[in-house]
């Protein structure tokens, strides 16, 4: 049987290592993308306005979704168009992400955030985030969802010579709890 090598020594304590590892610029976590969802259940002219809305937030154009299967109780059916989603990058998403996070009062719950460390929320009217109410348009509740990231998570889906994330790289929940708190001085709530 193999002795197992001892660990190398830092010359650092527990606290120092942190410190250094906050210094490195691969570690630091990014905001890859904020993904805006308003499903409305039905295609038609709800489902036009619903996109004019998300066009208005973001200033593109809305792609539409489609049902997977028919649903009777619901009332729709397979490949009949339901939702509408828009993905947003750069400041702009984070602009949107500050507006949806005050209309929430930056507080979350420990559920909203995923194992792999994106984490979403919901908020029920749209003209919370600062757009004018439009009787013609109406009112259209939406799912916010955010997707971290840090440098050097492409080689896992770039097509030529990919590789795989290292598990002390890949983003935890931990980490996007501590992040959201540090950026937006955010409550966590342990529900």
């Amino acid at each position: 049987m193999r002795k197992s090598r001892p660990l190398v020594e830092t010359g650092l304590a527990p606290d120092e290592t942190e410190e250094a590892g906050k210094q490195n610029p691969m570690r630091a976590l990014k905001l890859e993308k904020l993904c805006l969802n308003i499903s409305v259940g039905e295609s038609g002219d709800r489902l036009t306005r619903a996109s004019k809305v998300l066009e208005q937030l973001t200033g593109q154009q809305p792609v539409h979704s489609k049902a997977r299967y028919t649903v009777r109780q619901f009332g729709i059916r397979r490949n009949e168009k339901i939702s509408c989603h828009c993905t947003v990058r750069g400041p702009k998403a984070e602009e949107i992400l500050e507006r949806g996070l005050k209309v929430k009062e930056y507080e979350l719950k420990k559920s909203n955030f995923s194992a792999t460390g994106n984490f979403g929320f919901g908020i029920t009217e749209h003209i919370d985030l600062g757009i004018k109410y439009d009787p013609g348009i109406g009112i259209y509740g939406m799912d916010f969802y955010v997707v971290m990231g840090r440098p050097g998570l492409r080689i896992a889906r770039k097509k030529h010579k990919n590789g795989r994330v290292g598990a002390p790289h890949r983003v935890t929940k931990e980490e996007t709890i501590q992040w959201f708190k540090k950026k937006f001085d955010g409550i966590v709530l342990n529900k």
